[in-house]
């Protein structure tokens, strides 16, 4: 069902390359595995692997496994989470990982991130999302904006099967699937930039900060916002305070 292509380095970590059922994958083995209950601990990036990777890094030198497969589209498909449960499932019987595991959803990564949580709650532990795209209608389609790229609404059309007059009524956004998360108490460590035009925060990510509050979860989401900052960089310089939230919810 897959194999490894390439064994190499990736910040001084054993890389393992391979495909599974047709996808290319990633898995970065720590140095010192660090376990829970059901398995040794693993956090994915959900899209855009090694982008701004200084959280990764960190989490990998607490003994995480980092693992990646690439998606069919940036845009949360079902096909695509029905895929990466499957190869959770891979993981766990072949390297003996936990099921629950962290995602790092930056960007479209969001969308992803929240998509397949709502989709299988049990599998995930806690969701880091970095200027996470919640309502396409503000990004990346930006139909309250004068200007947007016709090449990236066509895409999310592309992948979604819809037309532009069918995306008014869909009610298929990360947005739309908050309710799950909170059922499931889900844990969320959220990042912003508050000068981010291209996912502004307003629109997007504190849509999921008030959710949470207004629902009684305020005790497990923490927001980090970023004064001046823009869509990129992504993380926080030190990483520190995101890698300790993770640490404290990931039980």
């Amino acid at each position: 069902m897959a194999a490894v292509v390439k064994t190499s380095d990736w910040e001084g970590l054993t890389r393992l390359d391979f495909t599974f059922k047709g996808r290319e994958c990633i898995l970065i083995q720590p140095e010192m595995r660090s376990d829970k209950s059901d398995g040794g601990k693993m956090v994915m990036y959900m899209e855009y692997f090694g982008a701004f990777p200084n959280t990764a890094i960190s989490l990998l030198e607490h003994g995480y496994h980092l693992s990646y497969i690439k998606n069919s589209n940036r845009w949360g498909t079902d096909d695509d989470q029905h895929m990466r449960r499957d190869f959770v499932d891979f993981l766990a019987e072949e390297y003996g990982l936990s099921r629950r595991f962290v995602t790092i959803g930056m960007s479209a990564g969001g969308v992803t991130s929240v998509n397949f949580a709502h989709l299988y709650p049990d599998y995930v532990s806690v969701l880091y999302l970095d200027a996470p795209a919640m309502n396409l209608l503000s990004a990346p389609l930006g139909y309250n904006k004068p200007s947007k790229s016709e090449e990236l609404v066509k895409e999310v059309l592309d992948a979604l099967g819809l037309t532009a007059s069918e995306m008014l009524s869909f009610r298929g956004h990360p947005m739309d699937k908050m309710g799950t998360l909170a059922e499931h108490n889900i844990p969320v460590v959220l990042l912003y930039g508050d000068s981010d035009t291209i996912v502004p925060y307003e629109e997007n990510g504190k849509l999921l900060a008030d959710f949470y509050e207004k629902h009684g979860k305020s005790d497990i989401i923490t927001v980090f916002g970023k004064e001046g900052g823009g869509h990129h960089p992504h993380g926080l310089q030190d990483p520190k305070p995101i890698v300790d939230f993770i640490l404290n919810h990931d039980k």
